[in-house]
């Protein structure tokens, strides 16, 4: 085991990131003409990348395995990205939000990267303004900012419940720009295999042609990885079907340590499962928080009453519903962290007080929003405020307004109109705060390998607050890495093209090639997506929201054992020559199985409690995560071979800036 080196600067907290910019190597403008980079991944950080470096004059080759850019998985995040812009003069500035994020992820996060992220989230606002990203505005014109759990301000800029939509549109425009230019070549319906390391440093990939079946090879002086999250590892998830962790985990396996795989975003505020026959799950955005009271009845009788259909949410009496997280934590109440209102959820259901027939949902309410807000318009307008009617009627169109399109799409999974009856929510898997070890340059442990966003580990600890995730991808893609990379290319310029006839390209063909007909001619008789329930089963129950020794131990062996029967039982029909949907899952699926047996690892040997990490022996009376000192580290893991085989590596977290105490939200 060795100790990381992070790379971060010297000098005050304030002053590193400036300091940096000012001391690391550029590339000139001639020169930067010289140099290619491979961006994989066209969503908020891979497409602000790709426009960022071809604007600078970067040769700039970007895949995604969508049909556009602009299907990435960014465009489903709905309730809005987080600036220190302090509009609302409610005393937010870049350390309120510094200090927040350390503080919602248990503190188990970078100081200096997180800083840096607060410091540059202001720059985010104002270019997507320039883009033309439709933010929503106050009466007078200027942009309106929400609340997000885990702070007591409002920083949350948001374009209804489509803000993710509209970010992304706007770095897809600043691509196609450069696509025009000719200074971005894109390859859509590209999925990246591997990564090709020559001489120690990441030199290309190998990707497949989505509907040809044709392999390719791509050379870069740089290779950039904006993949996102792994959270369908757990089969139902809010994530996008086709969202995976194959590149990030290729990238692992040519030598890039992939830090804190255990650290898991349970969100929630998501639609419940409704049988075995689904495929994913629905988000209802957090933004639904500021305005909707979390309840479930105060009695079980009154729970069986409501699961049964013998009772209506909305006749039962006030005084006997249980607000539960405004009684467990008065000073946020409703906004508390992900991660605690996922557990606090939980704990309810356990106990039997849960209101679908399931028994694993709670009660997201407007009403007393819609009454707030009604009666508010009708003191404006002049109205009677004492008119029930117009209350409901003015109230509304409030809500419809702030979060119309959720609402919605509620109506249309659930068939219930949520103006009307209570939402029914419970927590799911939405967001993956592990990834590929990157230093203060979002560098792997891969020279030229860089990795940026959700596919990277650096900025949120254990837990992730709500509407940070769209901040990291836009200030990693258009802030961060175009002057970090620089660094590294200045060594560059003189290089001349990376041809694709080296030895280490053929090698690298060679293994994904014998991995596709492995895969093809596997003469099995289960499908794809029966392995991926049965991993995803394992990952829920025993990897889940709640974690213990013996079924951590239990999830590795099942694991493993998981895995040799899919190499041994899955079918995959069809060939390799054509588009096969069925085939690239099966790789996908493939490296969940390995995957998985690390997480589960991972989660085994951090014997702690830490955000979204709940192990069930370190928690504290009253029920709520304990951290423990010995643990303030990253854990990285180094591929040898097998997951069972992987070998921890540490790096160490220290505070100087922020007093390191249990994290409490009453």
């Amino acid at each position: 085991m060795s100790k990381l080196d992070s790379k971060i600067p010297k000098g005050p907290l304030a002053e590193k990131w400036t300091n940096h910019k000012n001391e690391i190597n550029l590339v000139n403008p001639a020169n930067k003409r010289l140099i290619d980079v491979i961006v994989v991944g066209t969503g908020l950080a891979g497409g602000s990348a790709s426009a960022t470096l071809a604007e600078l004059g970067y040769n700039v080759k970007a895949f995604c395995f969508q049909d556009s850019p602009r299907r990435a998985h960014s465009i489903a995040a709905q309730g809005g990205i987080n600036a220190a812009k302090n509009y609302q003069g409610d005393g937010d500035s870049t350390y309120r939000l510094f200090y927040d994020t350390v503080k919602g992820g248990d503190y188990r996060s970078r100081e200096a990267n997180v800083y840096r992220l607060a410091e540059v989230s202001t720059n985010i606002i104002d270019q997507c303004v320039a883009q033309g990203v439709p933010f929503a505005r106050e009466y007078g014109g200027l942009l309106d900012n929400r609340s997000f759990g885990g702070v007591l301000v409002s920083r949350t800029f948001y374009a209804k419940g489509q803000t993710g939509q509209q970010l992304l549109l706007g770095a897809y425009a600043a691509m196609n720009r450069q696509i025009g230019r000719g200074k971005i070549k894109m390859y859509s319906r590209h999925e990246m295999l591997d990564v090709v390391i020559v001489d120690g440093k990441a030199r290309g990939i190998i990707a497949r042609n989505l509907v040809t079946g044709e392999i390719e090879r791509h050379s870069a002086h740089a290779v950039v990885l904006g993949t996102g999250g792994y959270g369908n590892a757990f089969y139902l998830s809010t994530y996008a079907m086709g969202s995976n962790v194959t590149a990030a985990w290729k990238a692992h396996k040519r030598g890039a340590f992939f830090a804190n795989p255990c650290y898991t975003q349970i969100h929630p505020t998501c639609i419940p499962v409704s049988g075995d026959h689904q495929s994913k799950l629905t988000l209802m955005s957090e933004s639904l928080r500021n305005d909707g009271r979390i309840w479930v009845p105060k009695h079980k009788e009154d729970a069986i009453a409501i699961r049964e259909g013998k009772l209506k949410p909305t006749d039962l009496a006030e005084e006997k519903r249980d607000y539960y997280l405004e009684r467990r934590y008065p000073a946020f109440g409703n906004l508390v962290p992900r991660d605690v209102a996922s557990r606090a959820a939980k704990e309810r259901c356990d106990a039997g007080y849960g209101v679908n027939k399931t028994g694993e949902a709670v009660f997201l309410d407007f009403a007393a929003a819609i009454e707030r807000y009604g009666k508010e318009q009708a003191h404006v307008k002049g109205l009677d405020e004492n008119d029930t009617n117009l209350i409901t009627k003015l109230g509304k169109e409030i809500i419809k307004n702030k979060y119309g399109n959720l609402f919605q799409m509620y109506e249309k999974i659930v068939d219930q109109n949520p103006y009307e009856t209570p939402m029914m929510i419970y927590p799911a898997v939405h967001y993956t705060m592990g990834g590929l070890w990157v230093d203060y340059n979002l560098m792997t442990t891969v020279p030229g390998l860089y990795s940026i966003g959700e596919a990277n580990f650096s900025d949120h600890g254990a837990n992730r607050l709500g509407a940070s995730a769209l901040m990291q991808g836009l200030a990693d893609g258009y802030f961060v890495l175009p002057y970090t990379i620089g660094d590294y290319l200045a060594h560059d310029i003189r290089t001349g093209p990376i041809s694709t006839d080296l030895p280490e390209f053929d090698e690298a063909e060679k293994y994904v090639v014998d991995n596709i007909n492995r895969l093809i001619n596997n003469n099995g008789n289960k499908s794809v997506d029966h392995f991926h329930k049965r991993l995803g089963k394992i990952m829920w129950n025993k990897c889940g929201m709640s974690r213990n020794e013996k079924d951590l131990k239990e999830a590795i062996d099942e694991i493993a054992a998981l895995r040799e029967e899919f190499w041994k039982d899955v079918k995959v029909p069809g060939t390799d020559k054509e588009y096969n949907e069925e085939l690239a899952k099966a790789a996908r699926v493939a490296d969940f199985l390995e995957l998985g047996e690390l997480f589960a690892k991972d989660a085994l040997v951090r014997e702690e409690s830490a955000g979204g990490h709940f192990r069930e022996e370190y928690q504290t009376a009253e029920g709520e995560a304990q951290r423990r000192k010995e643990f303030q580290f990253v854990s990285a893991w180094e591929y040898k071979g097998e997951p069972s085989e992987a070998i921890l590596h540490k790096e160490d977290l220290q505070y100087e800036n922020i007093e390191v105490k249990e994290r409490s939200y009453k």
